[in-house]
């Protein structure tokens, strides 16, 4: 279970982030924006469900949502800046059997990822390069009951690793909120989010250097 100063400091940054965006609108009504604004929103929602899961000791069930929400903002950042028309059409329909199949042949996260550069910000891209090579794997093996996750489930947790899933998520979210503004049309909002993240280094994954 993460220390408690650090959760509850984690949810205030959260809040404070959400305040400053709550009431923005996107910079067009299009097809291409409006589906990432859903996946942007779908990855606050799971980082916001992250955080009960650990506070309540259920790292891996957290985990499993951390995933998630890296997968959310990977897909919202490819949304905007790289996926087709074609794609974003299937994302974009009403959900039945037929638009279910079309929306198979969705590239896959690596593949999302591949197609970023030289058209998503650079700083977007670093990050979430950073999180996949550091973090995927043992992702995909909770996900998955694979060896990450039985062998902890049985052994126990090593010490700080709630802590360190806490930052990464945190980082993963202001990642989100970068993005959010972006396609809202507000960029001069990301100095914003550097003042309100900067009174909470100690919940966020070290800078990139």
């Amino acid at each position: 279970m993460p220390d408690l100063n650090l959760y509850e400091r984690s949810a205030t940054l959260a809040q404070e982030l959400f305040a400053l965006t709550q009431h923005l609108e996107l910079a067009n009504d299009s097809p291409r924006l409006t589906a990432s604004a859903v996946a942007v929103s779908l990855a606050h929602e799971h980082w916001d469900g992250l955080r009960p899961l650990l506070a309540s000791g259920m790292l891996p069930s957290a985990v499993v949502v951390h995933r998630a929400q890296f997968e959310a903002t990977v897909r919202s950042i490819w949304l905007t800046y790289a996926a087709t028309d074609g794609d974003v059409a299937k994302l974009s329909a009403d959900l039945n059997v037929e638009t279910e199949q079309s929306a198979k042949n969705i590239p896959s996260v690596f593949a999302m990822m591949a197609s970023l550069p030289g058209k998503a910000p650079p700083q977007a891209i670093e990050a979430l390069g950073r999180f996949k090579d550091n973090s995927w794997r043992a992702l995909t093996s909770y996900a998955h009951a694979g060896i990450h996750a039985i062998s902890r489930h049985r052994d126990g947790y090593p010490a700080g690793l709630s802590e360190n899933l806490l930052r990464n998520a945190n980082g993963l979210g202001v990642v989100g909120y970068f993005q959010l503004v972006g396609i809202c049309g507000r960029q001069p909002l990301q100095h914003d989010i550097l003042g309100i993240t900067a009174r909470f280094t100690e919940c966020l994954p070290d800078p990139i250097k």
